[in-house]
């Protein structure tokens, strides 16, 4: 069986198909410049794989079959946004040809080898990406990156930013099967939903139909019925093999988008060529007969007949420079033979991941609020009100985050008219104005896209998410997509937030697991993400304020539990004791909690208590009954969960040579055992002991005290380890 390459050149070396738009206007450089990025995506796609045959490719997903999305470029400008699927070779080169200096073949034979001169990821991934093209790297094959341009396309239909032009459409393209994906799904319904309610979404969707996912086949008529029932969003078709409608139906659809700010969806009918990617046998699932009559759907060669037909480029011209492209490219990969620069080391790897800004994130974390701060506040600013709970503390705090920040935006589900579930964002809306402050339709997966966007479009955002168990609907969004962002990009690219959520156990007389979820470890499973655990009405201001640094000034993705349980306690030993009270800094005498560093109360010898969250009123009420044993207990709040503040908790342990682990999450996959480990890792000498919750779901009413850690399990646990 000939190859796709073998093919098309015997095909351009006789006689063409008649074209399917064979009477069609089309400007004649504009069909050139088409046709000139298919050759060189269709070329590329032959040099990765002798690259691999090699030893130094490493990535053979093509896009051969799928270059008319080169028409998607065209029909577009090089500063909006583009967020692609992976085939996108053909827009690739297009983009690059509307940009004067870029070296598009280079660029991809570089991300294929690992190179660091890859000019996206530094040698990390084989992604389409480039700061200079405004392509933002996007590693998924799933869609899980619709809910960022869906996110990226709200934030500018509502004038945030100031990072692209005023005008601006962004383009997102996956592939028919991914768009049977959950996350999809969740993507397009919040773009209906938003233009439902009249909201401006100017997005461009482009779903490249090959009908085929690896081995399974759409179902035939599945794509377009989805596609063209979707509600607010307007369809259009067009294949590759009639290029000339093609780049008609593209430019169109991109000016609807762009007048209209309304979102329409591109359904662009492909082929694939070459299987899935190189170590796929597409013979074990497809005829030879198919493989074949594909052959002849081929767009390059659609683009051949067109050209021909006009006049323009005569078959044995296009041979001629279909075989010019070929020269051009596999001349830049042979240069690369036993010449690639990669990374050599862990930290070059981890870089993106660890750089710090210290001194901007710094003087970040106690900038004062801007004026403003008596009408904002309603004439009670929070340090004038007396001692503050946990939830009247984070309210304040984050009044005087958006004053400081007037860039950021609180959104999430009932964040807004209600004020949160917990009244936690009450008076927020009222301050600030539906366009800093707004309720969400009823999914994280979408609240999560809306940060991620927004970030991209320069806002600052803190979504919240209403109670941790609703977080693992979503969690990919922050694991694949914005923790991977800045590592994906080499830093050029980050998407800085702060998520919200609230959670953890101990609800009394309420909701089961669903509100009272103690999982945390997929949140301490993210690199680079910063995740803070407040516990404390004096200390959470101050952990809030730099997350919100490090997302402004680092870009860096941040988490910020807060514990329900806690929102609304007053006392700490005993009734009307105000223990769990505490005033409200100013703006003036604002202090930091810097990312990395623990909070120690008292100095105990005899024990440390290690804990966070509702552990450490826990503790503390523990240690108080040590006292009476004549041990004296010091409590360390770890405040920061990820990555562990290792460093700062064993200088707070000098002294010390016993510690009890207080951990309210689970026994297995808890935070205890990573804390152990980091302690047993530092050179810790002394006797180490944890006491854990069950490894349980939390279930409803009393029997929650049965699986969740208890004051009288952590106090049994203390003895022992005390002897």
């Amino acid at each position: 069986m000939e190859s796709v390459d073998e093919r098309l050149v015997r095909r351009l070396g006789g006689s063409l198909p008649e074209p399917a738009s064979a009477d069609a206007d089309v400007d004649p450089e504009l069909l050139l410049r088409y046709l000139d990025a298919q050759l060189q995506a269709r070329h590329l796609d032959l040099a990765l794989r002798w690259l691999q045959s090699r030893k130094e490719g490493f990535y053979t997903i093509g896009s051969s079959g799928h270059e008319s999305n080169a028409a998607v470029a065209l029909a577009l400008r090089p500063t909006d946004p583009a967020l692609l699927h992976y085939r996108s070779g053909g827009f690739y080169a297009a983009r690059a040809g509307q940009v004067p200096g870029s070296t598009p073949i280079s660029d991809v034979l570089h991300s294929a080898a690992a190179s660091t001169l890859d000019p996206i990821s530094g040698g990390r991934h084989k992604v389409f990406g480039n700061r200079a093209l405004n392509i933002v790297p996007q590693t998924s094959t799933i869609a899980s990156h619709l809910p960022r341009a869906m996110g990226m396309a709200f934030a500018f239909g509502r004038g945030a930013g100031t990072t692209y032009p005023a005008d601006a459409v962004v383009v997102s393209s996956f592939g028919d099967a991914s768009l049977n994906h959950s996350t999809a799904a969740g993507a397009l319904n919040a773009v209906g939903y938003s233009v439902h309610q009249g909201l401006p979404m100017p997005l461009l969707l482009v779903c490249e139909d090959n009908g085929i996912g690896i081995s399974t086949r759409s179902p035939r008529g599945w794509v377009r019925q989805v596609l063209s029932s979707l509600p607010g969003i307007r369809y259009a078709h067009a294949d590759g093999t009639d290029p000339v409608r093609l780049l008609a139906v593209a430019a169109g659809a991109a000016r609807l988008v762009r007048e209209t700010r309304t979102p329409a969806v591109l359904h662009l009918g492909t082929v694939r060529f070459m299987g899935h990617a190189g170590s796929d046998a597409e013979l074990a699932y497809r005829s030879r007969s198919e493989i074949v009559a594909d052959y002849d759907r081929d767009p390059i060669l659609a683009t051949a007949a067109a050209l021909a037909h006009r006049g323009i480029l005569g078959p044995a011209e296009t041979l001629e420079r279909y075989e010019a492209a070929r020269t051009l490219v596999m001349d830049e990969a042979r240069l690369l033979v036993g010449r690639v620069a990669r990374l050599d080391s862990a930290a070059a790897v981890t870089a993106p991941l660890t750089a710090r800004r210290r001194a901007e994130v710094s003087a970040a974390a106690v900038r004062a609020a801007a004026s403003g701060r008596e009408a904002v506040f309603g004439g009670k600013p929070g340090e004038t009100r007396g001692p503050l709970t946990l939830a009247q503390a984070i309210n304040a705090a984050l009044h005087d985050a958006l004053l400081a920040f007037p860039n950021a935006q609180v959104f999430g589900e009932d964040v807004a008219r209600k004020g949160g579930v917990y009244g936690v964002t009450r008076g927020l809306r009222k301050a600030f104005g539906a366009g800093r402050v707004f309720d969400t339709l009823l999914d994280e997966q979408s609240i999560l896209g809306l940060a991620l966007g927004g970030a991209l479009a320069g806002t600052l955002p803190i979504p919240e998410i209403q109670y941790l168990a609703y977080l693992h609907n979503a969690e990919d969004q922050l694991r694949g997509e914005a923790g991977s962002l800045t590592f994906f990009s080499d830093g050029q690219y980050a998407n800085g937030m702060v998520v919200r959520i609230a959670g953890l156990a101990y609800q009394k007389g309420f909701g089961g697991h669903f509100h009272n979820d103690n999982s945390v470890a997929v949140l301490r499973d993210i690199p680079g993400l910063a995740f803070a655990v407040a516990s404390h009405p004096a200390t959470a201001p101050a952990l809030l304020r730099q997350c919100l640094a490090l997302a402004q000034a680092e870009g860096r993705v941040c988490v910020f539990l807060e514990p329900i349980a806690l929102y609304h306690t007053r006392d700490l030993h005993t009734d009307g004791d105000s223990g769990w009270l505490a005033p409200y800094e100013a703006p003036d005498a604002w202090t930091e909690r810097p990312w990395g560093e623990v909070r120690t109360l008292g100095d105990g010898a005899s024990l440390a208590l290690v804990t966070f969250g509702n552990g450490v009123p826990m503790s503390l009420r523990v240690a108080a009954d040590l006292a009476h044993d004549g041990a004296d207990a010091r409590v360390v709040d770890l405040q920061w969960l990820a990555p562990l503040p290792t460093a700062s908790l064993l200088a707070a342990l000098e002294g010390v040579s016993r510690v009890l682990v207080v951990d309210e999450t689970r026994h297995s996959g808890g935070v205890s055992e990573a804390v152990v480990a980091a302690l047993v890792d530092g050179g810790f000498a002394g006797r180490i002991a944890r006491v854990t919750s069950v490894d349980s779901y939390v279930p409803l009413g009393p029997a929650a005290d049965r699986v969740l850690l208890g004051e009288a399990d952590i106090l049994r646990a203390a003895r022992e380890l005390l002897g």
